[in-house]
């Protein structure tokens, strides 16, 4: 599964939009404070939260675009943001509430994006 992700993620950083969301220094320092799994217990919790039921309340803009957190940065860079792009991009349908497996795999591609990041 990661070979499939890590190739979603070169096509998304090719993108003009995905590929303008960058760690910052702050946050890679937050990353290397919490350490990778905090970060990854705290994607699936914000997952599950602000997108994970099947109509999410402000479907849309639900997810902050300035850099407040790392996973939220994530979650824009690689298309987890909000149900209409996890339908686009990952081919996740609306209108349910999200599977236990399809958080996770959300959670995968989230933390190898930043695993990416963090290498830059």
């Amino acid at each position: 599964m990661e070979d499939q992700i890590n190739r979603l993620l070169d096509s998304l950083c090719r993108s003009k939009f995905r590929g303008s969301f960058h760690l910052n220094a702050k946050m890679k320092e937050y990353v290397r404070e919490k350490g990778l799994s905090k970060i990854q217990q705290d994607a699936y919790e914000l997952l599950k939260k602000r997108v994970g039921d099947a109509n999410p309340k402000n479907d849309g803009r639900q997810t902050p675009m300035k850099q407040v957190h790392p996973v939220f940065i994530g979650q824009h860079a690689t298309g987890c943001c909000c149900r209409g792009c996890m339908e686009k991009i990952h081919h996740i349908p609306r209108g349910r509430a999200l599977t236990k497996e399809e958080l996770r795999y959300l959670v995968t591609c989230i933390s190898l994006w930043i695993e990416r990041e963090m290498k830059n």
